[in-house]
């Protein structure tokens, strides 16, 4: 496993999250889309550079009073399984414990079986559903919603 260099990102890098975003997720989220959300209240974004200073995966989150939301996070499709998730994951829960949160929550479709293999193995446990939450085509799949407690910052 290499391990990625973990580094803020802003505004400034929303075309960077974006072209990741759509490397992941097979569809577009326009960058002055994620400026404007970089830009709101509480919500923070990390990058992860391989060992070539190449972006190679993302997380985005978002810090309320005493809660945090993990927003989105994805790797490259050659990234995946090599444990840079977690990485990604860890340094999320960390940053959000570090703003003042203590507890963190996330959405995952249902049919996700690696994510939700790493958010179980982070220790997160699922809180409840919400019923046809992604689309995906012409039809739903529900969200597990998940939420862990994070040490204090």
């Amino acid at each position: 496993m290499t391990a990625l260099h973990i580094v803020p990102a802003g505004p400034a890098e929303s075309a960077v999250l974006s072209a990741l975003y759509e490397s992941a997720f097979g569809e577009a989220w326009a960058p002055d889309q994620l400026a404007q959300l970089l830009a709101g209240p509480g919500v923070f974004a990390l990058i992860g550079l391989d060992d070539a200073g190449v972006p190679a995966g993302y997380a985005l989150g978002r810090v309320a009073a005493d809660e945090a939301e993990l927003l989105s996070i994805a790797l490259l499709p050659d990234h995946r399984r090599r444990g840079e998730g977690r990485l990604l994951l860890d340094a999320l829960m960390e940053r959000s414990a570090a703003a003042g949160a203590a507890t963190l929550f996330l959405e995952v479709a249902i049919d996700n079986a690696a994510a939700l293999t790493l958010y179980r193995a982070a220790g997160f446990r699922e809180a409840g559903r919400r019923k046809g939450y992604y689309k995906v085509g012409t039809t739903t799949v529900d969200a597990i919603v998940m939420k862990r407690e994070l040490a204090p910052g």
